[in-house]
């Protein structure tokens, strides 16, 4: 991995940094001194990991909607980003079912906006679209998705940003295929987890309301594989195209940013690891809903990452649920949050060297 030492003084805007990745990114760049601008709605949850945690103090904070042209092309202007993570993004699938328009809005036209913000902003040299695991053609076989396999969401979320994808593609295609044009990437990563996440429809934060009521885990498909990863994993990944990226050309490409393929866990099996780690009799209960299609298996082949970047996991699964019940238990007892969450960082990056 590249030292984040690179993005000391470097001016970076995040969109979405007040989202969960978002602010994990926001905290982590801003800790290693870039000059952080975040560009994004308010916090999408009640309470929020960006608002526990104080992370305002750390970013140039701006409320803006990506489907704002207007508004975000002057913050380009004004703050003349040289780096790029673009985060902002409707997320939840079920979301998608119940206001496609506003998923497909928010997802392709909010990428569309960024990337004309880029041709129209001489600053930016490296730019990071973060898409999904989700944007792939996914037939619930029992294999791994590799780059080159097609794009094809089905949910209006999944497929979304299939087309966010398609986008970036024929952005780069078209307008930035010259020698001293910006570089551009995209990371499809896996299903994150990590303290702070309170978003509805979601199995972690599911399991940390029902252990902060004293109530049963309900699980809607205990049997749905997802490649689950601490939140730290792919966000130093972003960190890390980017800035290679930045002074090297070869490493603009599109990737898979997931854990290792003995980390690939049923939702049942995540589910019982958290119960194990949080203690206190905590039990899971099967309800199926009856809810909206969802993918029922899907595997991420990460060989690119780990060739090209040299790229290895720090925390297996079971360790990133440990962090994420440590987070969440000082959270319940209304402890130092923002403590909590540097303090993690640092040693996620100290178990990184080791």
């Amino acid at each position: 991995m590249k030292e984040l030492s690179f993005y000391k003084g470097k001016k970076v805007l995040i969109t979405g940094h007040t989202g969960f990745k978002g602010g994990y990114l926001s905290a982590l760049l801003s800790s290693a001194g870039a000059l952080v601008t975040g560009y994004s709605l308010e916090p999408p949850t009640d309470p929020s990991l960006f608002e526990l945690c104080k992370l305002e103090s750390d970013v140039d904070h701006i409320i803006g909607d990506i489907r704002d042209y207007e508004k975000l092309l002057k913050v380009f202007k004004e703050k003349k980003p040289e780096i790029i993570f673009h985060l902002a993004a409707q997320p939840i699938v079920r979301t998608s079912y119940r206001e496609p328009r506003l998923t497909y809005e928010t997802n392709v036209m909010g990428t569309v906006n960024l990337l004309e913000c880029v041709r129209e902003t001489d600053s930016v040299r490296s730019v990071l679209n973060v898409t999904t695991d989700k944007v792939y053609l996914n037939n619930d076989e029992d294999k791994a998705f590799t780059e080159d396999m097609p794009l094809d969401g089905y949910d209006p979320y999944s497929n979304s940003k299939s087309c966010s994808e398609l986008v970036t593609h024929s952005y780069i295609k078209s307008f930035f295929s010259d020698a001293d044009a910006p570089r551009i990437s995209t990371a499809r990563a896996g299903n994150v987890i990590g303290g702070g996440d309170f978003a509805s429809d979601r199995l972690i934060p599911d399991c940390v309301r029902a252990a902060e009521r004293c109530e049963k885990v309900i699980i809607r498909n205990p049997a749905s594989t997802r490649p689950f990863q601490h939140v730290l994993e792919p966000v130093t990944v972003y960190a890390d195209i980017a800035a290679r990226q930045y002074d090297e050309p070869e490493y603009a490409d599109f990737y898979n940013v997931g854990p290792e393929l003995s980390d690939v866990k049923s939702a049942g099996e995540l589910a019982e690891i958290f119960c194990r780690e949080w203690g206190d009799g905590l039990e899971t209960e099967v309800r199926n809903d009856g809810g909206p299609h969802e993918a029922s298996f899907l595997k991420l082949d990460c060989a690119k990452l780990k060739k090209k970047l040299g790229w290895k996991s720090v925390w297996n699964v079971e360790e990133a649920v440990k962090k994420t019940v440590q987070w969440s238990r000082v959270y319940v007892e209304k402890g130092d949050v923002r403590k909590e969450l540097f303090r993690q960082i640092e040693e996620y990056l100290s178990d990184g060297k080791e």
